[in-house]
């Protein structure tokens, strides 16, 4: 009596197996690049938090009452201290991008402010300031933006540009 065992898997099988794990990141992706964008969101917003907070103590140790005009500003580090009143991560440029959003902050020089203890000159210090962070992947619709009043704003477009260096803008909502 002559017998044959078949030992491992029919074409079948494997094909039906591959189906299954495909349908299942067909299922998963979606969720995947929400996950990610709420990640990105939630750094944006900490990075307005972190300007906005570096922003005040700029103005009250080190900018006389006024605040830094932009992102490399906030990086460079008082005399006898060695960090500056943002992260180096932050600092890098004037123009960031972190976690898919694009980081950016101004403020309006102002003539009479005196000069900042990191180097700043006569009158390149502003009376207020605003910063956004702008998605730079697409399908993200979350924009967020900050002033001198230290309140957090969302949008559905560009914040930064419509946003006033002090008081509400006139687009989106307030984050609570």
């Amino acid at each position: 009596m002559n017998t044959t065992k078949a030992d491992g898997f029919a074409l079948i099988d494997l094909i039906f197996t591959v189906g299954l794990i495909a349908t299942l990141a067909m299922l998963a992706l979606p969720r995947l690049v929400l996950a990610r964008q709420s990640a990105g969101a939630a750094s944006a917003i900490g990075s307005m938090r972190t300007i906005s907070s570096a922003q005040l103590s700029f103005a009250l140790t080190c900018g006389g009452g006024f605040y830094a005009p932009n992102l490399t500003t906030l990086g460079t580090p008082p005399p006898a201290s060695t960090s500056g009143f943002v992260s180096p991560q932050l600092a890098v440029a004037n123009q960031v991008t972190r976690a898919g959003y694009l980081i950016q902050m101004a403020a309006t020089p102002f003539a009479p402010a005196p000069p900042s203890c990191n180097g700043l000159a006569l009158g390149a210090t502003g009376q207020a300031f605003k910063a956004g962070a702008d998605p730079v992947e697409p399908g993200n619709v979350r924009f967020f933006g900050i002033n001198a009043n230290g309140q957090i704003w969302e949008h559905t477009a560009s914040l930064f540009a419509a946003m006033p260096e002090a008081g509400e803008p006139a687009i989106g909502h307030l984050l609570k």
